[in-house]
Protein backbone atom coordinates (compact mmCIF):
# COMPACT_ATOMS: atom_id res chain seq x y z
CA UNK A 1 0.00 0.00 0.00
CA UNK A 2 1.19 3.50 -0.28
CA UNK A 3 1.55 6.40 2.26
CA UNK A 4 2.07 9.90 2.46
CA UNK A 5 4.92 10.65 4.53
CA UNK A 6 6.06 14.07 5.92
CA UNK A 7 6.53 15.71 3.01
CA UNK A 8 3.76 14.58 1.07
CA UNK A 9 6.38 12.26 -0.31
CA UNK A 10 4.75 8.58 -1.68
CA UNK A 11 6.10 5.80 0.94
CA UNK A 12 5.63 2.17 -0.28
CA UNK A 13 4.97 0.08 2.98
CA UNK A 14 4.49 -3.62 3.91
CA UNK A 15 1.04 -3.90 5.57
CA UNK A 16 2.93 -5.67 8.74
CA UNK A 17 4.62 -2.40 9.43
CA UNK A 18 1.27 -1.03 10.59
CA UNK A 19 1.67 -3.68 13.28
CA UNK A 20 5.42 -3.84 14.34
CA UNK A 21 7.68 -1.16 14.76
CA UNK A 22 10.74 -3.06 13.56
CA UNK A 23 13.63 -1.77 16.27
CA UNK A 24 10.94 0.49 18.37
CA UNK A 25 11.37 4.03 19.01
CA UNK A 26 14.22 5.69 18.18
CA UNK A 27 16.01 7.75 21.27
CA UNK A 28 18.34 10.85 20.64
CA UNK A 29 21.69 9.82 19.74
CA UNK A 30 23.20 12.33 22.35
CA UNK A 31 21.85 14.09 25.48
CA UNK A 32 21.68 17.78 25.91
CA UNK A 33 21.95 19.29 29.01
CA UNK A 34 18.24 19.92 28.61
CA UNK A 35 17.81 16.56 28.19
CA UNK A 36 19.26 16.15 31.37
CA UNK A 37 17.35 17.87 32.82
CA UNK A 38 14.19 16.12 31.35
CA UNK A 39 15.28 12.29 32.75
CA UNK A 40 15.01 14.00 36.01
CA UNK A 41 11.94 15.27 35.78
CA UNK A 42 10.39 12.19 34.34
CA UNK A 43 11.87 10.54 37.59
CA UNK A 44 8.84 12.30 39.53
CA UNK A 45 6.11 10.67 37.01
CA UNK A 46 5.29 7.03 37.10
CA UNK A 47 5.81 4.63 34.75
CA UNK A 48 3.50 3.46 31.97
CA UNK A 49 1.68 0.30 34.23
CA UNK A 50 1.14 -2.82 32.94
CA UNK A 51 -2.66 -2.69 33.07
CA UNK A 52 -2.64 0.27 30.77
CA UNK A 53 -1.50 -1.70 27.72
CA UNK A 54 -3.73 -4.48 29.05
CA UNK A 55 -6.88 -2.09 28.70
CA UNK A 56 -5.25 -0.93 25.12
CA UNK A 57 -4.91 -4.58 23.39
CA UNK A 58 -8.02 -5.31 24.78
CA UNK A 59 -10.31 -2.67 23.85
CA UNK A 60 -8.48 -2.88 20.69
CA UNK A 61 -9.50 -6.42 19.97
CA UNK A 62 -13.01 -6.30 21.19
CA UNK A 63 -14.00 -3.30 19.28
CA UNK A 64 -12.48 -4.85 16.13
CA UNK A 65 -16.00 -5.51 14.54
CA UNK A 66 -16.72 -1.66 14.59
CA UNK A 67 -13.63 0.14 13.49
CA UNK A 68 -12.14 -2.16 11.21
CA UNK A 69 -15.29 -1.57 8.92
CA UNK A 70 -15.10 2.19 9.31
CA UNK A 71 -11.13 2.42 7.86
CA UNK A 72 -12.11 -0.26 5.35
CA UNK A 73 -15.22 2.45 4.66
CA UNK A 74 -13.20 5.71 5.22
CA UNK A 75 -10.29 4.45 2.74
CA UNK A 76 -12.60 3.69 -0.02
CA UNK A 77 -13.94 7.46 0.11
CA UNK A 78 -10.71 8.67 0.47
CA UNK A 79 -9.41 6.31 -3.17
CA UNK A 80 -12.65 8.22 -5.03
CA UNK A 81 -12.46 11.58 -3.35
CA UNK A 82 -8.94 12.32 -4.16
CA UNK A 83 -5.82 11.28 -6.22
CA UNK A 84 -2.92 9.93 -3.83
CA UNK A 85 -1.94 7.86 -1.03
CA UNK A 86 -5.20 7.08 1.31
CA UNK A 87 -2.49 6.52 4.74
CA UNK A 88 -0.75 9.74 6.09
CA UNK A 89 2.53 9.31 8.50
CA UNK A 90 4.40 11.89 9.82
CA UNK A 91 7.10 11.96 12.77
CA UNK A 92 5.83 12.92 16.24
CA UNK A 93 7.43 13.15 19.61
CA UNK A 94 6.31 10.18 22.06
CA UNK A 95 6.89 8.99 25.18
CA UNK A 96 9.65 10.64 27.10
CA UNK A 97 10.69 12.68 23.54
CA UNK A 98 11.38 8.81 21.81
CA UNK A 99 10.28 9.79 17.87
CA UNK A 100 7.79 8.01 16.48
CA UNK A 101 5.57 7.67 13.15
CA UNK A 102 2.37 8.40 13.09
CA UNK A 103 -0.42 6.95 11.38
CA UNK A 104 -3.57 9.19 9.79
CA UNK A 105 -6.02 9.18 7.59
CA UNK A 106 -4.81 11.72 4.59
CA UNK A 107 -7.47 14.67 4.86
CA UNK A 108 -5.34 16.85 2.28
CA UNK A 109 -4.50 17.28 -1.29
CA UNK A 110 -1.01 15.26 -1.89
CA UNK A 111 1.18 18.13 -2.07
CA UNK A 112 -0.54 20.88 0.16
CA UNK A 113 1.37 23.25 2.19
CA UNK A 114 1.52 22.40 5.68
CA UNK A 115 3.76 25.72 6.76
CA UNK A 116 0.01 27.67 6.98
CA UNK A 117 -0.60 25.21 9.75
CA UNK A 118 2.77 25.77 11.57
CA UNK A 119 2.28 29.20 11.82
CA UNK A 120 -1.07 29.41 12.66
CA UNK A 121 -0.01 27.06 15.50
CA UNK A 122 2.70 29.10 16.78
CA UNK A 123 -0.11 31.83 16.73
CA UNK A 124 -2.18 30.00 19.19
CA UNK A 125 0.98 29.38 21.40
CA UNK A 126 2.19 33.05 21.73
CA UNK A 127 -1.11 34.19 22.26
CA UNK A 128 -2.88 31.49 24.31
CA UNK A 129 -5.78 31.80 22.90
CA UNK A 130 -8.92 28.90 22.33
CA UNK A 131 -7.19 25.65 20.11
CA UNK A 132 -9.83 26.09 17.34
CA UNK A 133 -8.72 24.34 14.83
CA UNK A 134 -7.42 25.94 10.94
CA UNK A 135 -9.85 24.60 9.30
CA UNK A 136 -12.83 25.21 11.29
CA UNK A 137 -13.42 28.48 9.28
CA UNK A 138 -12.35 26.74 5.77
CA UNK A 139 -9.54 25.30 4.44
CA UNK A 140 -9.12 24.98 0.68
CA UNK A 141 -6.18 22.25 1.21
CA UNK A 142 -8.66 19.73 2.66
CA UNK A 143 -9.73 17.07 0.20
CA UNK A 144 -14.02 16.54 -0.13
CA UNK A 145 -15.04 15.22 3.12
CA UNK A 146 -11.45 16.16 5.08
CA UNK A 147 -13.39 18.83 7.03
CA UNK A 148 -15.52 15.70 8.44
CA UNK A 149 -13.28 13.20 8.65
CA UNK A 150 -11.04 15.82 11.03
CA UNK A 151 -14.27 17.43 13.09
CA UNK A 152 -15.44 13.77 14.03
CA UNK A 153 -11.48 12.36 14.45
CA UNK A 154 -11.69 9.54 11.84
CA UNK A 155 -8.89 10.66 9.81
CA UNK A 156 -7.37 9.20 13.67
CA UNK A 157 -8.37 6.14 13.42
CA UNK A 158 -5.33 4.27 11.82
CA UNK A 159 -3.53 5.14 14.82
CA UNK A 160 -4.94 1.76 16.27
CA UNK A 161 -2.07 0.13 14.70
CA UNK A 162 0.38 2.91 16.84
CA UNK A 163 -1.12 1.53 19.86
CA UNK A 164 -0.94 -2.34 19.35
CA UNK A 165 2.37 -1.58 17.84
CA UNK A 166 2.85 0.00 21.53
CA UNK A 167 3.42 3.47 20.49
CA UNK A 168 0.42 5.18 21.71
CA UNK A 169 -2.24 4.56 23.96
CA UNK A 170 -5.60 4.99 23.55
CA UNK A 171 -5.91 7.38 26.19
CA UNK A 172 -2.77 9.87 26.53
CA UNK A 173 -1.55 13.52 25.94
CA UNK A 174 -1.66 13.91 22.01
CA UNK A 175 1.62 13.83 20.06
CA UNK A 176 3.26 17.19 18.85
CA UNK A 177 5.77 17.95 16.16
CA UNK A 178 9.40 18.12 16.38
CA UNK A 179 9.12 21.62 15.88
CA UNK A 180 6.46 22.32 18.05
CA UNK A 181 7.97 20.50 20.76
CA UNK A 182 11.00 22.59 20.27
CA UNK A 183 9.09 25.62 21.67
CA UNK A 184 7.69 24.33 24.39
CA UNK A 185 9.02 25.88 28.05
CA UNK A 186 10.56 23.30 30.14
CA UNK A 187 7.67 22.62 32.42
CA UNK A 188 4.98 22.47 29.15
CA UNK A 189 7.64 19.20 27.84
CA UNK A 190 6.40 17.47 31.25
CA UNK A 191 3.53 16.34 28.72
CA UNK A 192 5.40 14.03 26.99
CA UNK A 193 6.18 11.78 30.28
CA UNK A 194 2.67 10.33 29.77
CA UNK A 195 2.34 7.69 26.60
CA UNK A 196 0.39 9.90 23.70
CA UNK A 197 -2.84 8.59 23.38
CA UNK A 198 -5.87 8.98 20.61
CA UNK A 199 -8.46 10.07 23.38
CA UNK A 200 -7.04 11.99 27.02
CA UNK A 201 -8.24 14.26 29.45
CA UNK A 202 -8.20 17.71 27.24
CA UNK A 203 -10.34 16.18 24.25
CA UNK A 204 -12.88 15.22 26.86
CA UNK A 205 -12.95 18.49 28.49
CA UNK A 206 -13.15 21.50 26.21
CA UNK A 207 -10.44 21.00 23.59
CA UNK A 208 -11.02 23.46 21.07
CA UNK A 209 -12.41 25.99 23.89
CA UNK A 210 -9.52 25.46 25.99
CA UNK A 211 -6.12 27.81 26.02
CA UNK A 212 -2.53 26.10 24.95
CA UNK A 213 -1.12 26.26 28.70
CA UNK A 214 -4.78 25.15 29.15
CA UNK A 215 -4.43 21.92 27.65
CA UNK A 216 -0.53 21.32 28.59
CA UNK A 217 -1.77 21.66 32.30
CA UNK A 218 -4.78 19.29 31.70
CA UNK A 219 -2.04 16.45 30.05
CA UNK A 220 0.66 17.29 32.98
CA UNK A 221 -2.19 16.37 35.15
CA UNK A 222 -3.30 13.35 33.57
CA UNK A 223 0.07 12.40 33.23
CA UNK A 224 0.93 12.79 37.31
CA UNK A 225 -3.12 11.20 37.97
CA UNK A 226 -3.37 8.13 35.92
CA UNK A 227 -5.34 5.21 36.93
CA UNK A 228 -7.88 2.54 35.35
CA UNK A 229 -10.64 4.54 36.97
CA UNK A 230 -9.53 7.68 34.90
CA UNK A 231 -8.55 5.77 31.72
CA UNK A 232 -12.35 3.99 31.64
CA UNK A 233 -14.16 7.31 32.28
CA UNK A 234 -12.49 9.58 29.38
CA UNK A 235 -12.87 6.37 26.91
CA UNK A 236 -16.68 6.74 27.91
CA UNK A 237 -16.64 10.15 27.43
CA UNK A 238 -15.28 10.35 24.42
CA UNK A 239 -17.62 9.21 22.04
CA UNK A 240 -19.92 11.89 22.89
CA UNK A 241 -17.25 14.83 23.17
CA UNK A 242 -16.43 13.82 19.19
CA UNK A 243 -20.27 14.36 18.48
CA UNK A 244 -20.76 17.87 20.57
CA UNK A 245 -17.21 19.04 18.71
CA UNK A 246 -18.49 17.65 15.60
CA UNK A 247 -21.79 19.82 15.58
CA UNK A 248 -20.20 23.20 17.05
CA UNK A 249 -17.90 22.87 13.62
CA UNK A 250 -20.65 22.18 11.72
CA UNK A 251 -22.26 25.31 13.57
CA UNK A 252 -19.78 27.17 12.99
CA UNK A 253 -19.21 26.67 9.34
CA UNK A 254 -22.85 27.39 8.12
CA UNK A 255 -22.61 30.83 10.29
CA UNK A 256 -19.28 31.40 8.18
CA UNK A 257 -20.58 30.65 5.17
CA UNK A 258 -24.04 32.92 5.68
CA UNK A 259 -21.11 35.65 6.37
CA UNK A 260 -19.56 35.04 3.46
CA UNK A 261 -22.42 34.95 1.48
CA UNK A 262 -23.75 38.43 2.63
CA UNK A 263 -20.71 39.62 1.66
CA UNK A 264 -20.68 38.25 -1.74
CA UNK A 265 -24.58 39.72 -2.64
CA UNK A 266 -24.43 41.20 -6.17
CA UNK A 267 -25.07 44.64 -6.44
CA UNK A 268 -28.57 45.30 -8.07
CA UNK A 269 -28.79 46.91 -11.74
CA UNK A 270 -31.28 48.71 -13.59
CA UNK A 271 -33.02 47.93 -16.51
CA UNK A 272 -30.06 49.42 -18.73
CA UNK A 273 -27.40 47.74 -17.04
CA UNK A 274 -26.08 49.97 -14.95
CA UNK A 275 -25.44 49.65 -11.77
CA UNK A 276 -27.95 51.67 -9.71
CA UNK A 277 -26.87 53.92 -7.05
CA UNK A 278 -28.15 53.11 -3.73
Amino acid sequence: MKMAEGGNHNLALRPTELFWSGNGSRAHDKESPQGSRSRECEASFPDVPRWKRVLDVTCVLVTLPFWLPLIVLVMAWIAIASRGPVFFRQERVGYRRNPFMIFKFRTMHVNADTQTHAEYFFRLMEKDCPMTKLDAAGDPRLIAGGRFLRASGLDELPQIFNVLRGEMSLVGPRPCLPHEFARYGAWQQERVNALPGLTGFWQVNGKNKTSFSEMISMDIFYARNMSLGLDLRIILKTIPALIEQTLERRRAHEIESRRRAVQTVAVPKNTNGAVKRI
